[in-house]
């Protein structure tokens, strides 16, 4: 997508990342230092760590938060170093194809319910605390799974953005092959939830790859978002369904590897549902059908140069019969962007 633009050049992904994580970590800082002096405030207690301890549900929502911001820092950063349109991270089209995010949540939706079905089989599930079974109470249940399908989503979607839509494609600007630009992101999203199995960190590797293979296959971000979102919407739900199932340090780095195994699975399951969906509507030129190929949004350089020729042309031919010369036509810089072999406006 980067090379589409015909502005691409080696030192954009450098400053482009710089300016991602920079761009992070100062709403990072000014968010936290706003929500602790917030805190200082109101007289809500500290942690160890010195931050303020609003209580494990606030906890949950600032921390969903906080990655949530880099979405807006990833478009900044596509737009600002990238020199192309923000959407052009998104898919192939230049936006996020809506309908076909829909699809990919209806194909998710049966996998995952599956899965979360299948962990009440495997040995141990469910049996970790005394006070894990104890329902909350649906008046104090409701706000919080409120919050959570606002916030998990954007949080999901955050994390494609940075891993499967700048860092993808960042890596994939350099290389013809795109298993050289599936696996590093695949490698750097398992660490970045830390280290804790190491059947879960080969589970966030996984679902990496198979993500920015999806990505890949796919020329977008709809189907990575859409499991990522409903994958971690109903892992919050179910834990914010019980006294202190909020409470935990947990993730997804920490699973043994019953568990981890089966999240593998389901996303495996998944990437072939979602494969075998995007083949069929393509063969069958559906609408919706999702595109691998940048859309041209402008004509050829060639059509606008063998444009037909104006009256106004006409007029100015010679006396003697020649043919006027041609009219060409600038191409609007907006939606230039995609012509073809990396044409500039």
């Amino acid at each position: 997508m980067a090379h589409a633009t015909g502005r691409h050049r080696w030192w954009r992904s450098l400053v482009g990342t710089v300016m991602l994580i920079g761009g992070w970590l100062l709403l990072f800082i000014v968010a936290d230092a706003f929500a602790y002096g917030f805190g200082q405030a109101k007289g809500y207690p500290e942690n160890r760590d010195g931050s303020i301890d609003f209580g494990p549900v606030v906890g949950v929502a600032q921390d969903l938060a906080y990655l949530a911001v880099a979405i807006p820092v990833v478009l900044l950063t596509v737009r600002w170093a990238g020199r192309r349109p923000a959407g052009t991270v998104s898919s192939v089209e230049g936006r996020l194809r809506k309908r076909w995010l829909a699809l990919c949540v209806l194909v998710a939706v049966p996998v995952v319910a599956l899965a979360m079905a299948g962990m009440l089989f495997l040995p141990g599930a469910g049996a970790s605390g005394a006070g894990d079974d104890v329902w909350i109470g649906l008046h104090r249940y409701l706000p919080i799974l409120g919050m959570l399908v606002v916030l998990v989503p954007l949080q999901a979607a955050a994390e494609e953005y940075v891993f499967r839509g700048w860092l993808l494609q960042v890596v994939g600007a350099f290389f013809r092959s795109p298993w050289i630009a599936v696996l590093p992101q695949a490698v750097l999203f398992a660490a970045a939830h830390g280290w804790g199995t190491t059947a879960g960190f080969i589970d966030l590797a996984v679902y990496g790859g198979v993500a920015g293979w999806l990505t890949v296959r796919t020329g977008g971000l709809e189907a990575a978002i859409a499991l990522h979102a409903l994958n971690n919407l109903t892992s919050f739900a179910v834990g914010a369904a019980v006294v202190g199932g909020l409470d935990s340090d947990e993730t997804a780095a920490d699973l043994p590897w019953q568990l981890a195994a089966l999240d593998t699975t389901m996303t495996v399951v998944y990437a072939a549902a979602v494969l075998w969906l995007a083949r069929r509507r393509r063969h069958n030129g559906a609408f919706s059908s999702p595109s691998t190929r940048p859309a041209d949004k402008s004509p050829h350089p060639y059509e606008i140069a063998c444009a037909p020729q104006t009256a106004e042309g006409q007029q100015h031919a010679g006396s003697a019969g020649e043919p006027a010369a041609p009219v060409v036509a600038e191409a609007h810089p907006q939606t230039a962007w995609s012509a073809t072999k990396g044409t500039r406006p």
